[in-house]
């Protein structure tokens, strides 16, 4: 029972609250580690090799650095008093969910863009992704805010409720530790897991490991959205015909299965530094995307979240019989 009203406080405290600005972060202090470790091993290592042994090593420092920080963090409080231990614990894991922060950037976006001042919300938008932003279109914007909401629905909402559950399932580990290391992992790739030097050698691992970590919880969270939408088989075609021409092998199923289900097309070419980058189109523009698609998809993800927040607790209830 511990487990489930932790996962039901740290819900309603994202829900609710999310991450209050100047308050401490725990992907703060990771992106600091980060940070200092890739100075460190850019200077150190000088040729691909040991920059790919190096980045092993960096991402095995974060993640499960940050998974036995957790469980410690939590067994101290514990200790000290129950009650410590569940407020902790709530805190932390809320601070895993990033639906509040998805929904705040949404609408941060969208309020000047809805009152006519395009020039603001384009500013607004570089705030939330690394595409170009100074002469997108109303249309484009649109387009943007979409894919960051849909693609971060997977990494940034399910995949660390998914660990949270796998963890409470598991004998001695509880909620923290595996979304912690799963929030670690997607911190690394967002940092280091890039292509382009210097991080081409060094961010290799993160990137392929954080892949692998999302791949089931990206492909249940599609499953989930293709049963609420009513409509699984057609979700489900559209994402095999759409999603497996995206090079990421997560995000373009995240954002195909909500482009199928609200009938829009994501994709087409960004422009990054003023370079192009074609990416696959997904789905079909059978409406335009519009501030109420993006409502419509932030409650979708709200709907798998709250589903799959009702079965976890269900299962620890079963498991405690």
């Amino acid at each position: 029972m511990r487990s489930s009203v932790v996962l039901i406080v740290a819900a309603l405290l994202d829900y609710f609250i999310g991450d209050p600005w100047g308050w401490p972060h725990p992907v703060q202090v990771m992106g600091w580690i980060i940070s200092r470790l890739t100075k460190f091993f850019i200077q150190v290592c000088q040729n691909s090799l040991t920059q790919r042994i190096a980045g092993i090593f960096l991402a095995i420092i974060l993640i499960f650095g940050s998974g036995c920080v957790g469980w410690l963090i939590i067994q101290t409080a514990q200790a000290l008093h129950p009650l410590w231990g569940i407020v902790l614990e709530s805190i932390l894991l809320a601070s895993c969910f990033a639906f509040k922060s998805l929904r705040t950037a949404a609408n941060h976006v969208l309020k000047p863009l809805t009152a006519g001042d395009l020039e603001s919300a384009r500013q607004t938008l570089s705030n939330y992704v690394g595409r170009d932003t100074q002469k997108l279109s109303e249309s484009e914007i649109l387009r943007a805010v979409l894919e960051t909401v849909t693609e971060n629905a997977t990494d940034g909402v399910m995949a660390p409720l998914f660990y949270a559950i796998v963890g409470a399932c598991v004998p001695g580990v509880g909620l923290i530790p595996l979304a912690l290391a799963y929030k670690a992992s997607s911190t690394l790739d967002s940092m280091v897991g890039y292509r382009q030097a210097p991080y081409t050698y060094l961010g290799w691992f993160s990137a392929r490991f954080e892949d692998y970590l999302t791949w089931l919880p990206c492909r249940l969270t599609v499953i989930t959205l293709a049963l609420l939408s009513g409509k699984p088989r057609y979700v489900w075609q559209m994402c095999r015909r759409d999603a497996l021409k995206d090079p990421s092998p997560n995000s373009g199923w995240s954002e195909c299965a909500y482009a199928a289900i609200l009938g829009v097309q994501m994709g087409g070419t960004n422009w990054y530094g003023g370079i192009p980058k074609p990416k696959p189109l997904l789905g079909d523009a059978i409406h335009p995307i519009t501030p109420t698609t993006i409502e419509t998809a932030l409650l979708l993800t709200r709907y798998c979240f709250l589903l799959w927040l009702a079965i976890a607790i269900a299962i620890l209830i079963l498991l405690i019989r």
